[in-house]
């Protein structure tokens, strides 16, 4: 008598029904949490690029940076807080307020630069309705795309 070894056609189906099954639940809750991390990543780079524009604009109102009557205070575009301006408390250096523009984790395309991946809104323009203009006041995500908790990214 010969012993056959090896496993039958339903074990065989079987344990295929539970890899995918398995699969079926680990496939959504990957993409979640990828999602998730982008979220994290967004709120971050929107927490620091806002606060660099308002420590440009608090610059401006001590008296610390050049600016005309009637300009707002605010950096005429993103790459100023990158660049840097002079600084009149100390003549022959510079305010720098960031160290690189970080990018929206959300952009499609990821060979544009980093200060094309924002929305821009300039300190004239209406929060309902955020246009670009002589300064930049806020920036937010050009994604047209629901975030975890519902709200659009570009209302964050």
């Amino acid at each position: 008598m010969r012993i056959v070894r090896g496993f039958s056609f339903v074990e065989l189906m079987a344990s295929v029904a539970i890899v995918g099954l398995l699969a079926s639940i680990a496939i959504p809750l990957a993409e979640t949490s990828a999602t998730r991390s982008k979220e994290v990543q967004l709120r971050r780079a929107l927490r620091e690029i806002r606060g660099a524009i308002d420590e440009h604009k608090m610059a401006a109102s001590t008296g610390r940076i050049a600016t005309t009557p009637q300009a707002s205070g605010y950096p005429p575009t993103l790459q100023d807080l990158v660049i840097g301006v002079d600084d009149l408390a100390r003549p022959g250096s510079k305010l720098y307020f960031l160290r690189r523009i970080p990018r929206d984790p959300f952009h499609p395309d990821a060979q544009s630069p980093a200060a094309e991946t924002w929305g821009k809104r300039s300190f004239a323009s209406p929060p309902d309705s955020p246009r670009e203009g002589d300064d930049v006041f806020d920036v937010y995500s050009l994604s047209n795309a629901r975030a975890l908790n519902g709200t659009m990214y570009a209302d964050w």
